[in-house]
């Protein structure tokens, strides 16, 4: 359980200061800069070899985040026709360490006993050619990101991802490494479920914080215009998916965000999920789902 100082989350850039640079480490080509479309200040990290562009929390590798928050919040968007690596470093609570590692540059899901390496597969604007092909097209679904790729909010369920992939039980993120070529805004982690397609007023009105639900905390938002909707705008992908008893060998959006479902909050909530036949056959593309508990040898 998160220490008091964590909840009801934690706004990690914020926290750990990364601007000043002191307690985050930086290498290659890595700069703060202003977003126009987030109105306010991202990261961009970019360099043809992800491993020498990167910014990590903490400082060294001998120091721990400590933070055991069960989900790991990561605003991102990778960037177009590139490629981009992170490693998320997890401590179970036999205290060992775990890497977590995702990239648009893996083709297939690999694990060892200490090492899970998930392909991330980037979604493009909704109706864009990318869009129209993807379903068709094995080769536009792995690697690099669409010219259109979006900014995305990614929820990563460590306490699921370590039962499920390796029966291990999670104790807290011990460290975070971006590497290029994307831009961040922020990290957060909490123990709650944050929708963004769910408005304070609705969430007022509504009970879903008795069901571990909240709106997105407005220093982790991405805008969105009067008349618009979150997931008209943005991607949200859950991993794993809510209800999902089968691991998935990619991280990709498996479904339309909850509020694309209905317009009654109380529904709002990230429902198990029913595989269309489109996401089913981009499934199937991607190589053989590897059982959660069969760990390959090192490669």
């Amino acid at each position: 359980v998160p220490a008091a100082w964590q909840r009801p989350y934690l706004n990690v850039f914020k926290h750990f200061r990364v601007e000043e640079w002191k307690r985050s480490a930086r290498e290659g080509d890595v700069a703060a800069l202003t977003d126009a479309r987030l109105k306010g200040t991202v990261y961009r990290i970019r360099g043809s070899v992800p491993a020498s562009s990167y910014l990590q929390l903490p400082r060294t590798g001998t120091q721990s985040l400590g933070l055991a928050g069960r989900y790991l919040y990561l605003l991102f968007r990778p960037m177009p026709r590139k490629h981009f690596v992170v490693h998320l470093d997890v401590t179970t609570q036999e205290n060992q360490v775990v890497r977590i590692s995702f990239s648009n540059l893996f083709k297939e899901f690999k694990s060892t006993a200490t090492w899970l390496q998930f392909p991330f597969v980037c979604g493009a604007a909704k109706g864009s050619a990318y869009d129209r092909t993807a379903g068709t097209a094995r080769r536009d679904l792995v690697g690099a990101a669409p010219a259109d790729v979006r900014w995305t909010c990614l929820v990563l369920d460590l306490h699921s991802i370590l039962s499920l992939y390796l029966n291990r039980r999670y104790s807290h993120l011990k460290s975070v490494k971006l590497c290029s070529s994307l831009l961040v805004k922020n990290l957060c982690t909490s123990d709650l479920v944050f929708d963004p397609g769910v408005t304070f007023s609705e969430a007022r009105h509504t009970d879903l914080a008795c069901r571990g639900v909240a709106p997105m905390p407005r220093e982790m938002a991405f805008p969105v215009p009067k008349g618009e909707k979150w997931h008209d705008l943005y991607d949200y992908i859950r991993f794993p998916s809510e209800g999902s008893k089968l691991p998935y060998d990619s991280i990709q959006k498996s479904c339309p965000g909850p509020a694309a479902v209905s317009e009654d909050p109380v529904q709002q909530l990230p429902q198990p999920v029913t595989l269309t036949k489109a996401v089913r056959d981009r499934l199937s593309l991607i190589h053989q789902i590897t059982s959660p508990k069969a760990v390959s040898a090192p490669w």
